[in-house]
């Protein structure tokens, strides 16, 4: 298997996607973003640089093209997409693909009909291609200014070196992993907690409540993510502990400040349309509760955010609950 890429592929221009497509272009990668349509692609190779992230010019070796011509060469290609939207995009994808092209995941989230993971629809959707997930302490803003930072990715059939090779840089130290279930469960189940966390700060509860909650948060998404296969020890690193404090604490998080703003009185509807981009924990909720019910496992942060988000509970009066819960061994 080759040691390097000759090329990669974005599919997504989400900040995210850009951040990634940027990222690897600024290592020596020559890379292709891939937009919806021909005048979105046009309209982002006019002005060089994404509505997302201002100030970020593209690099001369990063092209931005619509399908099917921007797969064309492109032996790595990375899905960034907002979750509900991933089967449709790979199955765009699946007729340009070059033939061996290694699959990463860059979407963190949980299908809501069937509790599948990222990686396990686009292995559905595109068999026979090497798959790798990447996930953690990841903000797009502090990636793409070269603030320092780790990720990890996670495979058990792609190249780990040409991988390596294409995310590492001196500002992104890239942690490898072979715990593909713990690594998509942690990255998407920390968006939930942020939510919560997000709240706290809204509520302006201090920093005793906040750390309560992220480290029972931990735990929950801890369970779940083991009774679905997951290694305990995946929810211990950079795409679990990691992950949950960087949404939980930064401004930039957009889970955080959908929290702060229901916290404030905003209904889901009117955060989100705020925001202008998705909040993955919004539609993580829903999904992850039904997968929890699946596998017997108790998650009551969560189950709370749903009673707030989806069936008009207060925030305060869920709070409430939560600390009359009957007092128990903390493990």
């Amino acid at each position: 298997m080759a040691e390097t890429f000759a090329q990669a592929a974005v599919i997504g221009v989400t900040a995210w996607g850009t951040t990634l497509a940027v990222h690897m272009a600024r290592r020596g990668l020559p890379v292709v973003l891939v937009a919806r349509s021909e005048a979105e692609a046009e309209a982002l190779r006019t002005i060089r640089r994404s509505p997302r992230l201002p100030g970020v010019v593209f690099p001369d070796n990063l092209h931005v093209a619509a399908l099917p011509d921007a797969l064309a060469g492109a032996d790595l290609v990375c899905f960034a997409v907002p979750s509900h939207t991933l089967a449709a995009n790979a199955a765009a994808a699946c007729p340009a693909l070059a033939e061996g092209a290694t699959i990463l995941s860059a979407t963190k989230g949980i299908h809501l009909e069937t509790g599948r993971r990222m990686s396990e629809i686009l292995g559905e959707a595109l068999p026979g291609h090497p798959l790798a997930v990447l996930s953690g302490p990841n903000l797009s803003r502090e990636v793409v200014e070269g603030l320092p930072g780790s990720t990890v990715i996670a495979t058990h059939d792609a190249s780990v070196a040409a991988l390596r090779g294409a995310f590492h840089s001196r500002a992104l130290r890239v942690y490898t992993s072979e715990d593909i279930a713990g690594v998509e469960f942690g990255g998407a189940l920390k968006n939930v907690i942020a939510i919560a966390g997000g709240m706290v700060d809204g509520f302006q509860f201090g920093n005793n409540a906040k750390a309560a909650l992220i480290t029972r948060g931990l735990a929950e998404i801890t369970r779940l993510g083991i009774a679905a296969g997951a290694e305990a020890m995946t929810f211990q690193g950079l795409a679990g502990v990691g992950d949950l404090i960087a949404t939980s604490y930064s401004p930039l998080s957009r889970n955080r400040r959908l929290g702060e703003m229901i916290a404030g009185g905003a209904t889901l509807e009117d955060s989100l349309a705020r925001l202008g981009e998705t909040a993955e924990g919004a539609t993580t909720i829903p999904a992850a509760l039904r997968l929890a019910d699946r596998l017997g496992v108790e998650m009551p942060i969560t189950s709370a955010l749903d009673r707030v988000l989806y069936q008009g509970a207060h925030p305060l009066e869920e709070v409430r609950a939560l600390m009359e819960r009957e007092p128990r061994a903390e493990h």
